[in-house]
């Protein structure tokens, strides 16, 4: 899939707020958050990406980790049902966007829970990590959709991390970039794995777009270990973010 438009969401003042199992010891900085946020932008620009960029919503701190309101594809969109009941709130803006796309829009209904971050493609197929979010009604639903369109998809317990992409991501060429529980994980076994050393897991969360992968800047053997395997890496400051459980991926929406 070749990648044309992002959508980005600006983080609120109160983005901190939202829901993290980070400790406190290292609070974000919102200014520095911002220009990080901002330099991001400019990545996705340079790579080609129009760049759609929503307001922040003031009532949904968690909003600008926008990836997780939906699952986009070459044919359609799904818009999720987020796993936290506080985030729920955050797709109808999305979908509107998608709507006048001219995209066909599909909906994952309760009792079905899906967080997009749990939901990594791999060419026409969708692995759905099975989470604290993403619930096996939702994975459910989700399999149907794609299979309406030729697609399918599958499942994969998540021992350890918040988010299937947590911990590890598709770079085409039939390379995972993984770490922990992802390194010798039977389902994962066809493909070459790019591991990431634990002391760097955080870089797992890498981002492949059009014959790029952005890597978070300040884990330098992960990106060894990238470009080793001859892709072009550009590194991206997303240090603010991480301090509030976020990762390069949820930062934006691209398709």
């Amino acid at each position: 899939m070749i990648f044309t438009r992002a959508i980005v969401r600006k983080p609120g003042k109160n983005f901190a707020q939202g829901l993290t199992t980070a400790a406190n010891d290292d609070s974000p900085n919102y200014e520095i958050l911002v220009k990080q946020h901002e330099a991001y932008i400019s990545v996705l620009r340079s790579i080609g990406l129009e760049v759609i960029l929503l307001d922040a919503l003031p009532d949904h701190p968690d909003a600008y980790f926008v990836e997780d309101t939906a699952v986009v594809t070459a044919d359609l969109a799904v818009i999720t049902n987020p796993g936290a009941a506080s985030r729920r709130g955050e797709v109808e803006a999305v979908a509107a966007v998608l709507n006048d796309l001219n995209r066909p829009v599909r909906r994952i209904h309760a009792p079905g829970t899906l967080d997009a971050g749990d939901v990594m493609m791999v060419g026409s197929h969708y692995y759905i990590g099975l989470s604290g979010r993403t619930n096996a009604e939702g994975a459910r639903q989700l399999t149907a959709i794609l299979n309406d369109y030729g697609m399918t998809g599958s499942t994969i317990k998540l021992d350890r991390v918040l988010h299937l992409k947590t911990g590890v991501a598709y770079l085409e060429n039939n390379y995972l970039a993984a770490t922990g529980e992802f390194l010798c994980h039977p389902d994962f076994r066809k493909y070459k794995i790019l591991e990431i050393a634990a002391e760097e897991s955080y870089a797992a969360n890498c981002v492949w777009i059009n014959d790029r992968v952005l890597v978070p800047s300040g884990y330098p053997a992960a990106r060894k270990t990238v470009e080793a395997a001859g892709y072009l890496v550009i590194t991206v400051d997303v240090s603010e973010f991480r301090k509030v459980d976020g990762g390069l991926s949820c930062l934006s929406l691209r398709f």
